[in-house]
């Protein structure tokens, strides 16, 4: 499996994660979990790709009963048998499909796949809705769109925790050092309570220092069920799906170019704007460590103020449902799961590419595929992932196996006179 593969895979265990979280939590609005799972099977499972698949209720329960055992890695979905076997339609429903498709515009896939059902023209069994979607993707007979306005309803979570909304602002010029720099706040908060459980500014917005941030809320406020983040760079990346799978959390991306889909954080950042920078003096400010003291205390007057939204406050209205909150297990838990995973093929020197670098690796793994497991910005932790045991690597040193291969020569060379 690839890397594109282990991302698409990722994207679906994600989703998979999605429909059973009110049952891993006991949140689900019907009155037992059985009458849950009928429910949510009633609609079809959509894929990241955007074709369709009803499961039955029992392949939810197995799935919640997989995460249970395994956690997140048992959702990733295995690599087929069959894999690069495609899966042909004869010519006959070809052609119907390019009939349904002209006299039915708006018509999807899965739509057609039932209609030749209904009329007799294909069991359920001669091809499926994946099938159907692969090949009206392939030759772009993808219907028409109707066009919709978006319905956009005020909502909140039920309990502290249930789901985390995070994003960047910019922050202010600063000197230090003699260089003036743009600096960036990103900033998490708690949807049902408004409490900000994390905020930090920095040089540079990106996955690494968003990931500082979401780790440090995990640790002293908990896990959130769902977290819910925009598509800019720091948040749409490979490594996030898999940290919020580990960590049992939803991610859940605004729609693109859909501001007023972030209103609580929005909301957030003007009172920052207006409360703290407006009536901050940056050119008082030396260092990027004293501009974080000063959020710190930001933060801890917001948390303990009441909230004109609420009128309640938030630190308050957070531990009001701290019976909800799920704490990390531990701090190496914690730690084990925001590690980056990558895939890397061993080169035949024995070394892989990681962030730039080259590392050395077991000669056993030479040629191989292997995943390779580092804290975000900490590539000295990276380490050869297997199921029972963890392999460390370091950086290559030139220089120093140069020594170590003249070392086992039989014969040396002599610069300086005749060769023994």
């Amino acid at each position: 499996m690839n890397q594109n593969e282990l991302n698409n895979s990722i994207a679906v265990a994600s989703m998979r994660l999605a429909s059973i979280q009110p049952a891993l939590n006991n949140t689900y609005p019907d009155m037992n979990k059985k009458a849950y799972y009928v429910r949510i099977a009633e609609q079809p499972f959509k894929f990241p790709d955007g074709h369709e698949i009803r499961y039955s209720p029992g392949t939810y329960a197995c799935w919640e009963s997989a995460f249970k055992k395994g956690g997140f890695d048992a959702l990733i979905p295995k690599e087929r048998s069959d894999k690069g076997h495609t899966r042909k339609l004869d010519a006959d429903v070809i052609a119907k499909i390019y009939d349904l498709r002209e006299k039915y515009p708006r018509l999807t896939a899965t739509g057609i796949r039932d209609k030749m059902i209904m009329d007799g023209f294909i069991k359920a069994s001669d091809a499926s809705v994946a099938t159907f979607q692969r090949f009206i993707k392939k030759n772009n007979l993808k219907g028409a769109s109707a066009p919709g306005q978006k319905d956009r309803k005020a909502f909140e979570e039920e309990f502290a925790t249930g789901m985390y909304q995070a994003d960047t602002l910019y922050g202010p010029f600063i000197t230090e050092n003699g260089v003036s720099k743009r600096t960036y706040c990103i900033m998490i908060l708690d949807d049902k309570s408004r409490m900000i459980t994390g905020g930090k500014f920095f040089y540079e917005d990106n996955s690494v220092n968003f990931l500082q941030v979401f780790k440090e809320s995990v640790a002293s406020y908990g896990i959130p069920q769902k977290l819910y983040v925009d598509n800019g760079a720091s948040y749409k990346n490979s490594q996030l799906p898999l940290i919020c799978g580990q960590l049992g959390t939803v991610l859940i991306h605004t729609p693109v170019r859909d501001g007023a889909s972030k209103g609580k954080v929005e909301r957030n950042f003007r009172t920052l704007r207006t409360r703290f920078l407006d009536a901050l003096d940056p050119n008082t400010i030396s260092s990027i460590g004293e501009l974080n003291r000063l959020l710190t205390e930001y933060i801890r007057n917001h948390n303990t103020s009441e909230h004109s939204g609420t009128g309640m406050i938030p630190h308050t209205r957070y531990l009001e449902d701290i019976f909800q909150v799920k704490m990390p297990k531990s701090r190496e838990w914690l730690n084990d799961c925001f590690l980056y995973r990558v895939k890397r093929k061993v080169r035949n020197d024995s070394t892989i590419l990681l962030e730039k670098q080259l590392y050395d690796v077991p000669m056993e793994y030479i040629r191989c595929s292997v995943e390779v497991r580092y804290m975000p910005g900490d590539t000295d932790s990276a380490f050869i992932y297997e199921p029972d045991r963890r392999i460390p690597i370091r950086l290559t040193n030139k220089v120093e196996n140069s020594k170590t291969k003249r070392n086992n020569n039989t014969y040396s060379l002599n610069y300086g006179g005749n060769n023994i």
